[in-house]
């Protein structure tokens, strides 16, 4: 015959347990502790970006406002004259485009562009192509243009046609055509070699030749971007 014994635990046994208690307690607490530390650590972080981007907006809208208002300070003086000429857009024989030719459509009174690496001017411009449609512009609406956008900075790294059309021009010791003068206003017809050649470039099919009218002004003031501006973006986006 069996008896029932009780069943006892020895001093250490029991200090052990104890021990085995406390530290899974310790365990659980510590975790408990990262995980409210974790979720306090992320929220700041949340929040510090969150005023981050806020400033951030907040310095570029008043940017772009300079921005906006020295654009229709320039479309107030020029919109008018260059308006008139969204008329020249028509369509043209692409297959008859080979060779980069200017025609001068008001010849201006300020200093010539003589080389291509001139780029100390600004430009407003209507791009097409020889279907009349227009791929460009620094209109705000291609079809009912109401002002003229922020005039487009010169540049080196300007398609061929572009800086050959509107610079001095000579080959061989023939002289082609002088450059444009600030206020004056140029057509050009620009083969596909000297435009984008067999790459399409947005609504710009390949081997596309391109008509441009081109006016030239004065660059305008620069508005620099706040220091601010650039640091934040660069925090937030890279």
């Amino acid at each position: 015959m069996i008896k029932n014994e009780e069943l006892t635990t020895s001093p250490k046994q029991r200090i052990v347990i104890v021990l085995v208690a406390l530290l899974m307690l310790g365990s659980t607490f510590a975790l408990y502790a990262g995980i409210v530390l974790n979720y306090n650590n992320n929220t700041e972080t949340s929040q510090a970006k969150d005023e981050k981007q806020e400033r951030f907006e907040k310095l570029y809208a008043e940017y772009q406002e300079k921005l906006d208002a020295q654009a229709k300070e320039l479309s107030n003086i020029y919109f008018e004259e260059f308006s008139k000429y969204r008329s020249n857009v028509k369509s043209f024989n692409a297959a008859g485009a080979t060779e980069l030719k200017v025609n001068d459509l008001k010849v201006g009174e300020g200093r010539e562009i003589v080389e291509m690496k001139d780029t100390d001017y600004a430009a407003y411009y209507i791009g097409w192509l020889s279907d009349e449609t227009i791929f460009d512009s620094s209109f705000d609406d291609n079809e009912n243009p109401t002002r003229l956008i922020q005039p487009l900075e010169g540049s080196e790294n300007m398609i061929e046609g572009w800086l050959e059309g509107i610079s001095h021009y000579e080959e061989d010791g023939t002289h082609y055509w002088d450059g444009m003068r600030i206020g004056g206003i140029r057509e050009i017809t620009i083969p596909a070699a000297l435009a984008y050649g067999d790459q399409e470039q947005g609504t710009i099919p390949a081997n596309s030749p391109l008509k441009f009218v081109i006016m030239l002004i004065e660059k305008p003031e620069e508005i620099e971007a706040p220091a601010e501006l650039e640091e934040l973006y660069s925090e937030l986006y890279g």
